[in-house]
């Protein structure tokens, strides 16, 4: 690219294990960016974008650099299996075809593929909605070039675990080069995985029946010998309302497992953009507000600890964040932390406090023996 020169005051280049970056003050008569310029950012063989500063608009350059590393699909590929037959076993308790195992010998006891198939209805939608959160993750960082891994599913016992999985993950191996970056793929992965549970839940819901007095109005799934109580928050309070039976919001409903799968995935969003340690909320708050993370991390940790006198859960997120952050509640430097996020950045971070407020229930979870 021996015609930067040209179009640039100054530039300067990281050299990372995965990619270039090259950020340049751009030349006032090419900002525009001029014809010249445009042409040759066509030809660049990495993503470009633009960052306006104090000094000037500066132009933002990647390129890929080629990957010696192979991915393990087999790995991803049985740990997918493996978090598909642990889900269809707890989707298989849920439709009453599965008995609850208390024991990891008895939960090692196979029933047969007729008493596992119906687990199929909550299996199915619940990996869709962690696959779709985890490729958001994904797309959005390829789309940077940074090099991350494919997801990785976690399958669970039933015992303790009522769900069958852990989640999912993937992996950056690679810092983003600015705060840009990084909020882009913390927002992706739980938007991604919103526009696939919103649906499953209507429609889960649409399959789902009134259960009778004198249970009070509510969501509520069998589990075994157990009734679980499922936390409201504003976004299922509406789809039940408009696609419950009978307007849903008055009746004590017990969830078609496509329905609990939906409501899974809800409460799987609302975890992660908790705004604090390495959670989604915590990358977003880091990217938005890079002086205010600590702060806003300790007192949501705060937060947590309060809301444990009415849910245990709570205590268990915040005891887990407390020791990944060491208590220090910091959150890992971005290539370049000065770069300014762009202002469209500030009304998507505005979304996603609001999908935060939408998707929150205070109780999550209760059980009923």
């Amino acid at each position: 690219m021996s015609l930067l020169p040209e179009f640039f005051l100054a530039a300067r280049t990281v050299r990372l294990p995965d990619r270039e970056i090259i950020e340049a003050v751009v030349d006032p008569v090419h900002a525009g960016p001029s014809p010249a310029l445009a042409r040759l950012l066509q030809s660049w063989p990495g993503p470009v974008y633009w960052a306006d500063e104090a000094d000037g608009r500066r132009l933002v350059l990647i390129r890929p650099l080629p990957r010696a590393r192979r991915e393990r699909w087999g790995v991803h590929a049985l740990l997918a299996a493996a978090t598909l037959i642990t889900t269809m076993m707890a989707g298989a308790v849920l439709a009453g075809t599965w008995p609850y195992l208390g024991s990891l010998t008895d939960w090692l006891t196979w029933h047969g593929f007729d008493h596992l198939l119906p687990g199929w209805a909550y299996a199915v939608p619940l990996m869709a909605i962690l696959l779709a959160h985890e490729l958001g993750h994904y797309v959005a960082a390829r789309r940077y070039a940074i090099d991350v891994s494919p997801p990785y599913f976690i399958p669970a016992p039933m015992y303790p675990f009522l769900i069958g999985t852990l989640g999912a993950f993937i992996r950056l191996r690679s810092p983003p080069a600015d705060r840009r970056q990084l909020f882009d793929v913390a927002l992706a992965g739980p938007v991604a995985g919103l526009i696939v549970a919103l649906p499953v839940l209507a429609i889960g819901l649409g399959l789902s029946h009134p259960l009778p007095a004198p249970l009070p109005h509510g969501m509520y799934a069998q589990f075994g010998g157990y009734t679980l109580v499922l936390g409201d928050s504003v976004a299922t309070m509406v789809l039940r309302t408009l696609f419950g039976p009978g307007g849903g919001t008055g009746l004590a409903l017990e969830l078609h497992p496509v329905a609990f799968a939906g409501w899974l995935g809800l409460l799987v969003t609302m975890f992660n953009l908790l705004p604090m340690g390495q959670l989604d909320g915590g990358h977003i708050v880091y990217a938005a507000l890079r002086r205010w993370h600590r702060t806003v991390a300790m007192s949501v940790w705060v937060g947590l600890v309060v809301l444990s006198y009415w849910w245990a859960g709570w205590a268990f997120w915040a005891v887990v964040v407390f020791l990944v952050s060491r208590g220090q509640f910091i959150h890992p430097s971005v290539v370049d932390v000065y770069r300014p996020l762009p202002a469209s950045r500030g009304w998507l971070a505005v979304i996603a406090l609001l999908l935060f407020a939408l998707t929150f229930a205070p109780i999550p979870l209760g059980v009923i023996e």
